[in-house]
């Protein structure tokens, strides 16, 4: 059972002897879950603004994309300072810095009167704070969770998906009544609650205990001996043993009369003692770039590279994409929200399957992700209502179990492991960032070109694609590693053990011998 250590403050991290599986780590599941839906879940429900944006600066399809681009980059280009800080100052202030951040830019971005104001503001300002505020709160929660993680971690993100169903009818609503300005402001205000949120991480330290087993009282001198010549099968007082008489425990002073036995037999006593003489551990790497030495990351990173052009594109489009079908607004909105509902169920069962044992994840993130890129073909053949949300509902449930695994699989055996889980999210979600500047903005050139909505869905596909090719390679890269190193370390044994002859007990009895002859020679 796991026992915490120390009882401490609420401003002092929690010490545990082994990874808790709960405890303050269900405040954290919570914490996330607001985090994810003040963070994803708004990134997601933007396209609400969409055509009003467009209405009141006049441009394109492609110019307004850059708002949402530019806020993706920002916040997966600049993941690596997010894990240098979170490391330097930790979770808790990191945080509730980029709290401040995203409500900043989301407020200023209210008064913007041109689409570059909307890049610096929402682009810049609110990606940084994003970045600052979700790439800790899922590594902190990690940290919590062992046989649980992939569960809770699958429920807690769910947070991006109730946000996108309340928020995308409700901003809708809203605007009708103050405008998309006075709304935009409403929501930066909303998400500065994110400060409380980050107050919620409590850091989190396991500090492990070695078993030691209390050494048995010595046995008597005489008893000793007695117990070594009979293993030799020869008398203490034997010339053949090799041993002098003056060693006998009856010539040794102090020893002259043997120390009478414990009539009841003394049992081994475990005791567990906290590794408190062990010698510091050296500091940790502010960022450890050693993990793009293994090929299997470097697979995963692709694929997380070219799945993210999948991920915030069709959120963005599916409302424009209905709109240019016929659809009203309000239905437009309901598809969005099914979309939403669906993904919740999608992050859930994901994380239940994945939680199951034996079974090996990857494998089913691979599944998922081939099903993911069949639902972004489907879009383009829908042409009615009921069409498109079939095909919304079947790529919101795809999604989901995509998206709320794709980061907590990171510290799974097949790609890093739970050490290197920190650093390895910071670079993984860096790679990221060139398809989070690429994505959106590349389908809408793709829409300003055909002047069909569809074509955005299909660069979406390709990409999934290409991402699921290299998720399939991460667990044979991983296998042939380990081979490999284990080979390696064998190798090395081999070379580091001598040889020893087949009986060197008789060789040392012969040296013993011949050793005694010589000395009688001499004499």
């Amino acid at each position: 059972m796991t026992v915490k250590a120390v009882n401490m403050p609420c401003t002092t991290p929690n010490v545990y002897t082994k990874v808790p599986d709960g405890g303050w780590g269900w405040t954290i599941a919570f914490a996330f879950f607001f985090v994810e839906a003040l963070t994803y879940g708004i990134i997601k429900s933007f396209g609400v603004f969409f055509n009003d944006l467009m209405e009141s600066f006049d441009e394109t399809n492609s110019r307004i994309s850059w708002i949402i681009s530019i806020c993706v980059f920002v916040q997966t280009f600049t993941a690596p300072l997010s894990t240098v800080l979170s490391n330097r100052f930790g979770h808790r202030f990191v945080v509730m810095a980029g709290g401040v951040l995203i409500s900043t830019g989301m407020v200023t971005a209210s008064f913007a009167r041109t689409v570059v104001d909307m890049y610096v503001t929402i682009g810049v300002i609110s990606g940084l704070g994003y970045c600052l505020s979700f790439l800790p709160t899922v590594t902190i929660l990690s940290q919590y969770f062992d046989k649980r993680r992939s569960l809770v971690t699958a429920v807690a993100s769910t947070g991006e998906c109730f946000a996108v169903f309340s928020f995308a009818p409700a901003i809708t609503a809203l605007k009708e009544q103050i405008g998309w300005r006075y709304s935009l402001l409403s929501v930066g205000v909303l998400q500065l609650s994110i400060v409380i949120c980050g107050s919620l991480l409590r850091p989190i330290i396991i500090k492990e205990q070695e078993e030691v087993k209390a050494q048995p009282p010595e046995e008597p001198t005489e008893t000793k001996y007695m117990l070594e010549n009979e293993q030799t099968r020869t008398s203490i007082e034997s010339i053949d043993s090799g041993v002098e008489i003056t060693t006998s425990p009856s010539n040794v002073p102090g020893n002259t009369k043997a120390e009478p036995k414990s009539e009841e037999p003394k049992e081994n006593v475990q005791i567990l003692v906290e590794n408190n003489s062990t010698p510091p551990e050296p500091k940790t790497k502010l960022l450890d770039f050693s993990v793009m030495r293994d090929y299997s990351f470097i697979c995963y990173a692709f694929f997380g590279l070219f799945a993210t052009l999948g991920f915030f594109a069709p959120s963005l489009y599916i409302i424009p994409l209905s709109l240019s079908l016929g659809i009203s607004k309000d239905h437009s909105a309901y598809i969005l929200s099914a979309m939403a509902i669906a993904e919740v169920f999608g992050r859930i069962s994901a994380g239940w399957v994945l939680n199951k044992k034996p079974i090996r994840k990857i494998y089913i993130e691979l599944i998922c992700v081939v099903l993911l890129s069949v639902a972004l073909f489907a879009f383009p053949f829908a042409s009615e209502f009921w069409g498109l949300m079939t095909c919304s509902i079947f790529f919101g449930f795809m999604l989901g179990t995509v998206a709320g695994t794709h980061i907590p699989l990171l510290a799974e055996d097949d790609v890093v492991g739970i050490a290197k889980m920190s650093s390895a999210a910071g670079v993984y979600v860096f790679i990221q960032s060139l398809a989070g500047l690429a994505g959106p903005p590349l389908a809408g050139v793709l829409v300003d070109t055909t002047q069909n909505y569809s074509s955005a869905f299909y660069s979406c596909a390709a990409g999934m694609v290409l991402g699921a090719v290299f998720l399939s390679l991460v667990r044979p890269c991983k296998a042939g590693l380990c081979h490999r190193q284990q080979q390696r370390a064998e190798e090395s044994a081999a070379e580091a053990v001598p040889e020893l002859p087949d009986d060197f007990i008789e060789m040392d009895i012969g040296k013993a011998e011949n050793s005694g002859k010589g000395c009688d020679g001499v004499a």
